[in-house]
């Protein structure tokens, strides 16, 4: 062996490990998105306003080199990628592309007021909707191989419930700066993706609660994102309330006020009821089965409900002018933000490992 074999060894090592890396890249990865980006917002509308802009510039860092990433695996790895849009699994990941793209636009309204550049992602949030949206539900439609309910089902596909609602959040933001007649078609848009994404979840919920009470359920099966069977009530509880503010836009809407209403209590209301008993299952899972917890990219899939729930009990309680539910959001945005820190500082540590092995020191 040469003195010079080490130094060149080195390199190509890390090169080879940031290759696997690429390509065993997680669909779900977007959840950082997702995740970062409406801690921020929660942050924001709590009064919170510098550490919002710290997580909006640490959000546009992670949309900015998770894209990147993705373009690289598409190019580099096809086969894998296309493993991960057939797998029952995994194919639900890919609907974290289109909340985080949503979610980034939403943020650029709130933070800066910039609704050229959320347009421009809302328009990209749309049509990552309706490809990820017919690709991925024809693909697992139609292969031969399929697993069982128990294996193939989980809190994931309850991503595609959370897409469907991003562009409605944001479509109706965008809505309150467009003239008419293009106001009213935007909110009709918004009604009819917040409507959508109701029955989605009703269809989804009701296969995921039937595998809860009658397949066996082990320590390892509750995963992150099962978490989401809360998040995804909220953020509909956002779409709606924000429905109601827009009233004044769309007339239509008049006519159909109590019924967004009722519909936005009932899926706060379906919400809050899951947060008992995800917390059961996860003292359960933890301290009961005594697994460990191990950073996964799927936790990001359980800090975005915690942050949504905050902002969906915000624009409830302004919407419906109940008052009473202020204090709410202001104490769990600290819960959200808590768990966000928990689950940045495990990415960061495995990130390391993955670059430069777990033996090594900095």
């Amino acid at each position: 062996m040469t003195p010079n074999q080490p130094s060149t060894s080195q390199p190509a090592t890390l090169t080879a490990r940031l290759s696997d890396a690429v390509r065993s890249l997680s669909p779900s990865y977007f959840g950082l998105v997702m995740a970062t980006g409406i801690v921020s917002s929660a942050l924001h509308l709590t009064g919170m306003h510098t550490l919002s802009l710290v997580l909006f510039w640490v959000n546009l860092l992670a949309y900015g080199v998770l894209w990147t990433l993705t373009i690289i695996r598409v190019a580099m790895f096809p086969r894998e990628f296309l493993n991960d849009v057939k797998g029952h699994q995994t194919g639900p990941g890919f609907f974290t592309t289109i909340a985080g793209t949503c979610i980034v636009g939403t943020q650029f309204i709130l933070l800066n007021q910039d609704y050229a550049t959320a347009s421009v992602l809302w328009v990209l949030g749309i049509v990552l909707w309706v490809g990820m949206t017919y690709v991925v539900f024809t693909t697992l439609t139609i292969k031969e191989e399929k697993p069982s309910l128990d294996e193939g089902i989980s809190g994931a596909w309850l991503l595609a419930v959370v897409s469907t609602q991003s562009v409605a959040v944001l479509t109706t933001l965008i809505a309150t700066r467009l003239d008419q007649p293009l106001k009213l078609e935007a909110n009709f848009f918004a009604l009819s993706m917040w409507l959508w994404g109701g029955m989605l979840y009703i269809w989804m919920i009701s296969l995921i609660f039937y595998r809860y009470t009658f397949f066996k359920f082990f320590a390892s099966d509750l995963a992150p994102p099962y978490w989401i069977n809360m998040g995804a009530m909220a953020i509909s509880t956002v779409a709606g309330s924000l429905l109601i503010l827009n009233v004044d836009h769309a007339p239509f809407l008049h006519s159909l006020l109590p019924f967004l209403k009722g519909f936005t209590v009932f899926y706060w209301a379906t919400g809050t009821w899951w947060i008992p008993m995800l917390f059961i299952l996860a003292v359960w899972r933890s301290v009961y089965k005594k697994l460990p917890f191990t950073y996964d990219p799927l936790y990001w899939g359980a800090v975005f409900p915690l942050g949504m729930y905050a902002v969906a009990t915000y624009q409830m309680d302004r919407a419906l002018n109940l008052y009473f539910l202020q204090w709410l959001p202001n104490y769990f945005v600290f819960i959200a933000a808590a768990v966000w820190i928990a689950t940045f500082s495990g990415m960061v540590r495995r990130i390391a490992q993955t670059l430069f092995g777990t033996g090594h020191r900095h």
